[in-house]
């Protein structure tokens, strides 16, 4: 009976927010640079998380030289909720999180990191445990008083005709008035276009369905792009980047650098390709047990300050010729960046001319990943550049 009386007041909730306008009460001045941070599902899952494992990874994140980098959030996904009580509070895990969340968190803070969560806007979250409809209120008062500095809201197990805007912005009020800010990621993996409407409501959102460490998909039947790949992820991008920017940004999906299934070149491909798009840089790999090559892709501070860069440009497409493609990010202070991307099967040579793309002379051009200086665009840039790879080039005055 009490979940039917949920559901109805949820029903209600939505068409009362189908009518009225939405009021802006999301937390200012929180993500006014993408996210950096981890998450546990790309790596852990379901079954992996524990207390003693995410302690171990902020452990490592400080230990790595991650969180010197900027990298700030331990996020845990699914899985940490067994069920509410006869108030309706939340349950944790035991078993996996003995000392419980607000210990967790203590400890998370303690190593100079800040902690986040998930729930899902639906019935059940998309791993079948508590979520969050109609207990909103109820769940932010519990995320505030527990130190939260982050959630990720999740959009399985949804009622039919379950609106996006109205249940996200249901949370988003639940959190501001619960006091404490928190950065607010909605994860309805593009599915209701947030780019055109969630800046008022949440800090980032989802603009493709879930990655994985795969380097390209099919594309659909009617040729539009296919989630589930780092191509696939990042050709869904393209167009969206008028609605980013400072406090509001569009999220290809987490990172799958370091898991198993893509290799050195295409790590850094990715790599470089998110920090192009101005993307939340969310590692899902084991942070303690990082190949040095790993390490260093995540942790490369030239890439890092063109994600993170303050004027807070997504980057876009400017040309794509036969598998190779060309992107340009503008940055602060007149600086541009610029990342050239092999996404064939084989080595291309590059004999590239500045003023096609609408540069002019006078750049001086630093190599990023290589970290010396590439000569000026004064002269056509030439070389060859190999399957799967991605050169990222920044111009300065």
């Amino acid at each position: 009976m009490r979940q039917i009386r949920i559901v109805a007041a949820m029903l209600i909730c939505i068409a009362v927010f189908d009518i009225l306008p939405a009021r802006a009460q999301k937390f200012e001045n929180l993500a006014q640079t993408p996210p950096m941070g981890w998450n546990s599902w790309n790596k852990f899952a379901c079954d992996g998380i524990n207390e003693k494992v995410i302690r171990e990874v902020a452990d490592a994140m400080v230990a790595s030289g991650m969180q010197q980098a900027g990298y700030r959030y331990i996020v845990i996904d699914d899985c940490w909720q067994v069920g509410r009580d006869s108030a309706g509070n939340i349950i944790v895990d035991a078993v996996k999180f003995p000392a419980g969340i607000k210990a967790l968190a203590d400890y998370i803070h303690s190593k100079g990191l800040k902690f986040g969560i998930y729930t899902c806007a639906g019935t059940k979250t998309c791993a079948g445990r508590p979520a969050s409809l109609g207990y909103e209120y109820q769940d932010a008062r519990q995320y505030a008083a527990w130190g939260v500095d982050y959630l990720k809201e999740d959009w399985c197990n949804t009622l039919k005709g379950q609106n996006a805007l109205s249940s996200y912005t249901l949370m988003r009020d639940a959190l501001y008035k619960a006091g404490r800010p928190i950065v607010f990621s909605l994860c309805e993996w593009g599915s209701n276009k947030p780019w055109s409407w969630a800046e008022d409501v949440g800090h980032l959102w989802r603009s493709t369905g879930d990655i994985s460490a795969v380097w390209n998909t099919p594309a659909n039947p009617d040729g539009t792009p296919r989630s589930g790949s780092v191509l696939g992820n990042m050709d869904l991008e393209n167009g969206l980047e008028k609605y980013a920017g400072p406090g509001h940004w569009n999220d290809p999906d987490m990172l799958e650098v370091g898991n198993e299934g893509l290799t050195v070149d295409e790590s850094r491909a990715h790599f470089s390709l998110w920090c192009m798009l101005a993307a939340p840089l969310i590692a899902g790999n084991d942070l303690r047990n990082m190949s040095d090559d790993t390490k260093a892709i995540l942790t490369n501070k030239n890439l890092i300050a063109i994600d993170q860069d303050p004027l807070g440009r997504q980057g876009y497409r400017v040309s794509m010729k036969g598998g190779l493609e060309v992107f340009v990010k503008p940055l602060q202070d007149g600086d541009t960046a610029v990342c050239l991307l092999n996404r064939g099967d084989g080595e291309k040579q590059l004999d590239f001319a500045w003023k096609e793309y609408g540069i002019g002379s006078g750049h001086s051009i630093k190599d990023l990943w290589k970290d010396q200086q590439a000569g000026t665009t004064d002269t056509r840039f030439r070389g060859s550049i190999g399957r799967h790879q991605a050169i990222v080039l920044r111009l300065s005055h």
